[in-house]
């Protein structure tokens, strides 16, 4: 799947002579903590709640409030933002994207396409419902199984095959590809069924280590 599929499309973006105090107030207001700049909705930089924190005046100023605020009043976009941003195309993968994220440590990336435009903004939180998506977690009808199977090729597909069978619609599969401390892998899988106990005991009269089972409400 590619970033353009869970990206947030509605940025809000500001342009580099918006001032301090109504940048703070935008992401306050927004629950945001990352601003795109733009110039002719071309991005030029980023500002996080980060560099707005960094910019306030520190506990032990010589500074009165009021001469604190004027000087923070006069600052801008420009002076605050972050020229040397790390972005995406919208083609790019999410793992591609997470991954990159994950390894520079950064909480968005601005999604441009081939002509600079900024397009979207991709960020934790994107991630995050991106997860609980393919996981199915919010599928409030759904069997969860949580199931060992040896590390060998065809047992996942056997594994699948068997549930159906059984009278089960697969709704989601996750299975990590590393073996835990037994050896083994462990698949998660989600189904739909009449009667869920029932599948669940099927799978255990055919061999299957059933580590946990989270039956529908």
């Amino acid at each position: 799947m590619y970033v353009d599929r869970i990206m947030t499309r509605n940025v809000l973006q500001v342009s580099e002579e918006v001032r301090a105090p109504q940048l703070a107030a935008l992401m306050r207001d927004h629950r945001i903590r990352h601003l795109p700049v733009v110039r002719d909705g071309h991005l030029v930089g980023l500002i996080t709640s980060h560099d707005l924190e960094r910019a306030s005046p520190s506990s032990v100023t010589t500074l009165s409030v009021g001469e604190a605020n004027y000087l923070i009043g006069k600052l801008t976009a420009a002076n605050l933002m972050r020229s040397k941003v790390m972005s995406c195309a919208p083609d790019t993968l999410v793992e591609e994207a997470a991954h990159l994220m994950r390894q520079e440590k950064i909480g968005c990336l601005p999604v441009v396409d081939h002509s600079g435009q900024l397009v979207g903004i991709l960020t934790h939180e994107d991630l995050l419902d991106f997860f609980l998506d393919i996981t199915g977690c919010l599928m409030a009808d759904t069997t969860r199984i949580a199931v060992h199977l040896p590390d060998s090729t065809g047992q996942l597909g056997r594994l699948l095959a068997a549930i159906n069978d059984a009278g089960g619609y697969i709704a989601t599969v996750v299975s990590p590809l590393h073996p835990d401390q037994t050896g083994l892998r462990i698949a998660v899988v989600r189904y739909r069924a009449p009667n869920p106990r029932a599948l669940n005991q099927s799978l255990r009269n055919l061999g299957y280590d059933l580590l946990t089972e989270t039956l529908p409400p």
